[in-house]
């Protein structure tokens, strides 16, 4: 068993992490027929804690936790793979990947060469249309430690891939190989977006176009990286080199329900408070992205159909004829009426 070294004082912080992810860790030591009273007293677990369904740990605990456990197993995959992966070989793997151009094939090469270092849990990137899936594919039954091999696992090439591109890649949905647990309520704090149980395997999914980006890290970022990888979760990443585009598409496909910062923000899955500061780090504005998107579709409709004013207006996302007159008017000078006129001369 390898020596823990001293952990600094742990921040305070809210307590959302469920315990059960601590228990499997518990196993883990059980099997190796280790005693994992260290890492629980370098955490600040208490013993009596474990079996309460209702307990949870913060973040800076559950790192602290995770990080032990790896060292004194020198076992990353924290017992729940086929074999063990020893310290360093998650450094290994954002190592081999860190000089691919683009995400894209950045995860494809880490998935690859994941199946190099362990073939159960096998991760794999799937693009169907535009969406983007991260499946971990398991080929046998973990047991009781399918909750945190699929979790961790998922979470960390997720926050790797935002790391890689220096941008929050928000997720459009998770699913889980399990019924609901009973800590359940905490799944929106480890993953956005909704998460699904009972699916044949573990996924997450979110935009492809986040697979079009460049890597943005070289190698003495890497270095500074690992120095401290365990924190890295997309939390820490409030860019979106996307959002703007994200913004376009909704404002362009969905109109009716995206009128108001809460709408968008809920089809984006964002917050209405973080929504406009993140499109002002973009240098873009709500207000200027949505006359942008309704001007070019009124004009469009207006030059190629000969739809009503009324339905003009309603497709380019309007609520009433009048504010949409109001509206050309202040970006053309003109009525969409007489616009449309003048075009056709």
């Amino acid at each position: 068993m390898s020596k823990l070294p001293e952990a600094p004082p742990l921040p305070h912080g809210p307590a959302l992490t469920p315990m059960a992810l601590v228990r499997a860790m518990v196993r883990a030591y059980a099997w190796r027929g280790l005693d994992p009273a260290a890492a629980l007293a370098l955490a600040q677990i208490a013993t009596e804690e474990l079996d309460d369904p209702a307990a949870r740990i913060t973040a800076a605990q559950m790192e602290v936790i995770s990080g032990a456990a790896m060292r004194e197993l020198d076992d990353e995959a924290l017992g729940c793979f086929d074999r063990a992966l020893p310290w360093g070989s998650y450094g290994l793997l954002a190592r081999a990947s860190l000089s691919s151009p683009t995400l894209g094939i950045a995860l494809k090469r880490w998935c690859r060469h994941h199946g190099l270092l362990a073939s159960d849990p096998l991760p794999v990137l799937e693009i169907e249309a535009d969406v983007a899936r991260i499946a971990v594919r398991l080929q046998r039954d973990p047991g009781a430690m399918t909750e945190l091999c699929v979790i961790s696992l998922l979470r960390n090439i997720h926050g790797l891939a935002c790391w890689y591109v220096d941008s929050r890649i928000p997720l459009q949905g998770a699913q889980f190989p399990y019924p609901p647990p009973p800590h359940v309520d905490a799944y929106p704090l480890l993953f956005d977006g909704p998460s699904r149980f009972g699916a044949t395997d573990a996924a997450i999914h979110f935009d492809a176009r986040y697979l079009d980006l460049p890597v943005r890290r070289d190698e003495v970022a890497m270095t500074q990286l690992l120095q401290r990888a365990l924190p890295l979760t997309v939390r820490s990443f409030r860019r979106d080199r996307l959002l703007v585009q994200r913004v376009r598409q909704v404002l362009a496909t969905q109109p009716l329900d995206a009128h108001n910062a809460e709408d968008l923000a809920a089809q984006l899955n964002v917050s209405a408070r973080t929504l406009p500061r993140q499109l002002k780090e973009e240098g873009a504005s709500l207000q200027a992205l949505k006359d942008e998107v309704r001007r070019q579709r009124a004009t469009e409709l207006l030059l190629r159909t000969r739809r009503p004013i009324k339905q003009v207006a309603q497709a380019a996302g309007f609520q009433n004829e009048k504010s949409f007159i109001r509206a050309f008017k202040a970006w053309t000078g003109r009525s969409p009426g007489d616009w449309r006129s003048e075009q056709a001369l």
